[in-house]
């Protein structure tokens, strides 16, 4: 991905150190249920100085997952302790914050362009002072792309 296509998709949605995604929309916009209607298109940028990795456009997030990691960023913020993860249903992205000492947040990314071949994994760190904008950030999301029936996490049983 060159400078000229990450320019053509404007500011990301979600930055996080090194990681930018952008969400493109529904994968299925028409789907009102839990399973098929959460599902969000993505593109993920990462790069540090000794490598750089992209998903483009790929369905690997789901808007509970974002939920998910708001509230754990939330519950992060106000205690200063503990975890918020990203943890997503497919293997494509990653992310764990970790509180340590002093208001440090240990940050641990992976992307997985092809779950078959690769794996990219970043440890980085940020001040707590980052958290408000990340929570910022998933909250827009959220708006944009509501969490479709979130009680129904069971899938039924066919008949």
């Amino acid at each position: 991905m060159n400078f000229l296509e990450l320019e053509q998709l404007g500011e990301p949605d979600l930055s996080i150190c090194g990681l930018r995604l952008w969400i493109h929309g529904r994968q299925f916009p028409d789907a009102p249920d839990y399973w098929d209607g959460n599902w969000l298109r993505v593109t993920a940028y990462c790069n540090y100085s000794h490598s750089a990795v992209r998903i483009q456009n790929n369905s690997c997030l789901r808007t509970d997952e974002v939920g998910g990691f708001l509230a754990g960023c939330e519950k992060l913020y106000s205690s200063l302790s503990g975890k918020a993860e990203l943890k997503c249903m497919e293997p494509y992205i990653s992310v764990e914050f970790s509180a340590s000492a002093r208001g440090h947040i240990g940050v641990s990314l992976s992307v997985t362009p092809d779950h078959n071949k690769e794996t990219h994994e970043y440890e980085d760190e940020i001040d707590q002072s980052y958290l408000p904008a990340i929570i910022n950030s998933c909250q827009v999301i959220l708006e944009r792309y509501p969490i479709r029936d979130p009680g129904m996490k069971v899938r039924p049983i066919a008949s």
